[in-house]
């Protein structure tokens, strides 16, 4: 079973958030790096973007396939983790550490209240089973 660490939000598109003050940190679950095997690429928005909740915002390719991210809320992009371009791995090997994939500044900090909890995203995987 992947690891859901109880302290994040999540989405039903398996991206997690982190509350760090007022901004917030994405990146891809353990449960979606898992399923997409070894990274090779991560192709992320650029600072000043912004970005529509649900909407697509970043790419990362594995040996098997890409796949978007999806903004987990609305809000523009602060920061992104610019490691990843020599180190697309840190996705696999630190999915909710190192390998974050950006900061997004929320247009409403309300909103992440509206994502999925650890028990809640965890349900959500064994209906996927």
């Amino acid at each position: 079973m992947s690891k859901i660490p109880g302290d994040l939000r999540y989405t039903k598109s398996h991206e997690w958030v982190r509350e760090a003050g007022a901004d917030l940190v994405v990146g891809i679950t353990d449960h979606a790096q898992d399923l997409m095997g070894d990274m090779v690429f991560v192709e992320l928005p650029k600072p000043g973007t912004r970005l529509g909740a649900g909407k697509e915002c970043a790419v990362v390719e594995s040996v098997k396939a890409a796949s978007d991210v999806y903004a987990p809320v609305a809000g523009e992009v602060i920061a992104v983790n610019e490691a990843l371009g020599d180190a697309p791995e840190t996705l696999n090997a630190d999915p909710y550490g190192e390998g974050w994939l950006f900061k997004l500044r929320p247009s409403d900090p309300a909103s992440v209240r509206a994502l999925l909890d650890a028990s809640a995203y965890e349900a959500l995987l064994a209906s996927e089973g």
